[in-house]
């Protein structure tokens, strides 16, 4: 599910009281730190979509020549499945990063802790729907 004009909370039983960098010391970094890694180097540069397959491709270690062959095979074997939302990411849920859809559908990442953080999530914000991210426990 892709959003406009949207800002996703930090779930409420977020550990984390500002905007944790997550780390991993695995060879292959888990989805999460990709995502940190893409967000905060690039912001308001990806869709939901456009996040997913670059997440993907950095996560399965397909190399840049096969994504340049083989871009549109990889990308409908991707989206034949669903998805879920970035509700459901850690970055949201344990590490403290507020997520902002622009009117385009891109993201930027903001640490709870920030400035536009609060901006977004005082309502102060025209037009900015404001959702929580998941609970990280029921």
């Amino acid at each position: 599910m892709s959003y406009t004009d949207t800002f996703i909370r930090v779930a409420v039983d977020c550990p984390a009281e500002t905007g944790v960098v997550p780390v991993s010391a695995r060879p292959h970094p888990p989805v999460h730190v990709i995502q940190h890694e893409l967000l905060s180097g690039a912001p308001y540069a990806y869709t939901h979509e456009e996040l997913l397959y670059e997440v993907h491709v950095r996560h399965k270690g397909i190399s840049e020549q096969e994504r340049a062959e083989r871009r549109k095979e990889i990308w409908t074997a991707l989206f034949s499945k669903s998805h879920p939302c970035l509700r459901a990411s850690m970055l949201p849920k344990k590490y403290g990063w507020g997520i902002h859809y622009n009117s385009e559908g891109k993201i930027a990442i903001y640490g709870k802790e920030s400035p536009e953080y609060d901006h977004y999530t005082s309502g102060s914000e025209d037009g900015v729907k404001l959702l929580n991210a998941m609970r990280n426990k029921k």
